[in-house]
Order: C-alpha cells, then structure tokens, then sequence
C-alpha cells in the first residue's frame, strides 16, 4: 500500500496510477496541481484586496494590529523571490490609500460638524485614530516595495485635509502628522525618490501641521524616534533649493524659538543652509541641493 503526500507539490502523475481513484486521474490532478489554478499573480491582488482591505474595515484593535504584523511580515518573505511572487499590486495599494484619505476628510467634516452629523465625538476621534494608523500601515508597505514615489505628490495635494486637520484637537489629530515625518524619513533615507517641486510642496501642505503636533507625537508614542523625525526633515529640507531651503527655515527658527522641544529640532539643517547661503567657499559652487542626490538600491 503506497501513502502519498496529497499536498506535496511535486508529486507526480505516475503515483496517482497506483491509487485505486473513483473519479478519474485528471480530476484529482485539478485539486492537487497548481498548474490548473489561474496564475499567482492573477489571483494574489484580487486576494489580497480583500484581506487588506478586511484589515483596514476590522471592528478589534488587538486583532487589527495582528493581522498588520502578519500581512506585512507575509508580503516581505513573498517579495524575496521574483520568480515566484503572491504580492500586491501598486494600483491596489492606492485604491486604499485614496480609501483613507475619503474616510478621514468625512471623520473630520463631522469632528468639526460642518456636515451636519451628530455622531458621538469620541466615537469620530477613535475613527480618525483609527484611519490614520490604516494609512500609515499602507505607506509602510509603499515604502517596503519602493512605490512610495506618487504617494508623496499624493499626500501634498491633501490641501482640504490639511485644512480640516487644523481645525481639530492635537490630542486627536497628531495621528495625522506622523504620515508626513514617515514619508520625510523615507525621502532622507533615499527610499522614496521625487521631483524638487514634490517635495516642496509637500513641506508647503504637512510641515506647519507637523510642527504643531510633534510634541504630542512624542509623548505619546514611544515608538516615535525624535532624532529619526528630526533628521529625515533635515534632509528632506536639504535636497530643495537655497531660496526653499530659505524660506523654510527662517519659518522654522521663528517657531522653535517659542515652542522649544515641542517642535522639531532641525538646527543641523539651518546650519548648512547658513553655510551654502552667506559662506564664500560654498557660494562659489553650484547649488548642489537642486537635485536629491542619495544612494539607495533601485533596480537599473
């Protein structure tokens, strides 16, 4: 009596002949082969949608978090192998990023009740919570796989979001903020790869609403790394222009002057600035910070 592994994938027809089958050979085959499925990669983005999309809709915190750590961890080990890739397209992942941003300007149209709503306050708080941290969940993943480079023109052109952040709470809205400090790490660190104009109109949209909420983002969250925020604006800041570069730190040196640890300590980048701009060396040399020059690991 033969036993053979039914979920082995690399059995072979010839074994099946030594079963005594009911139905015929090619029909177990159908079951058991892979080969007789739509491709992986037609059926993982339909698939992975829903989970996703099952995640950001989940009704319990604890099992949310999970199912994040999980889908993530899944997605890294899948994209190891090129050949043989259960991964998620581009298109999906802004089909929810374009999700959150609809949810969020809803939750704050209601938060502030320029809509009307009369739905328990805490309640949309928890929601905009809640939707923030969908979001930053999906940037990750956008950054993870080096598709990051339209969200940034994306999330700059969230004028009406920025508009309504404004208008809401710190305590409830900080949320919000930590996606810009996340996209400006990953610009600093060359893992997200945009036009000059990207990225100052980015700064142009999220830095005043970020520097009003980086001292709640830091006490609140101990996983927020100062230094890390600090730096990855520093850079950011850097790759633009001398007259950006101007203009956004004279903003900032008004700021930090009243609001001290509560805003970001960007001083290493002022200090640059200062040296490009008024130091001879430096202005004998063509301006360096018209192109965002970083070493990083795309594919030629």
């Amino acid at each position: 009596m033969y036993l053979i592994n039914i979920f082995d994938e690399n059995i072979e027809p010839s074994h099946l002949s030594q079963l005594e089958l009911h139905g015929s050979i090619p029909e177990v085959l159908q079951r058991v082969s892979s080969d007789s499925e739509p491709s992986t990669s037609a059926r993982s983005d339909g698939i992975l949608m829903n989970l996703l999309g099952g995640v950001l809709q989940a009704k319990d915190d604890k099992a949310r978090r999970e199912m994040k750590i999980l889908i993530s961890r899944l997605l890294r080990e899948d994209s190891v192998d090129d050949d043989n890739r259960f991964d998620v397209s581009k298109d999906t992942l802004y089909h929810l990023c374009h999700r959150c941003f609809s949810v969020l300007v809803l939750c704050l149209s209601e938060a502030i009740g320029t809509d009307g709503s009369k739905r328990d306050r805490g309640v949309l708080m928890a929601e905009i919570a809640r939707e923030a941290d969908n979001l930053q969940w999906i940037v990750d993943i956008l950054i993870e796989k080096r598709m990051a480079n339209d969200f940034v023109k994306l999330w700059a052109d969230q004028r009406e979001l920025a508009e309504l952040h404004s208008k809401i709470p710190t305590m409830y809205r900080h949320e919000i903020s930590r996606i810009t400090a996340q996209v400006c790490i990953a610009i600093g660190r060359g893992n997200i790869l945009v036009p000059k104009e990207s990225r100052f109109l980015l700064l142009s949209t999220w830095l005043d609403p970020l520097y009003e909420d980086f001292g709640w983002m830091r006490r609140a969250y101990k996983s927020v790394d100062k230094k890390l925020v600090e730096d990855g604006l520093s850079r950011t800041i850097l790759t633009l222009s001398l007259r950006q570069q101007q203009i956004i730190l004279l903003n900032w040196f008004d700021r930090y002057l009243n609001k001290g640890d509560d805003c970001p300590n960007i001083q290493r980048a002022f200090e640059v600035w200062w040296r490009r701009a008024f130091i001879r060396q430096y202005t004998d040399v063509e301006d360096g910070s018209q192109l965002q020059i970083t070493v990083c690991s795309y594919p030629n």
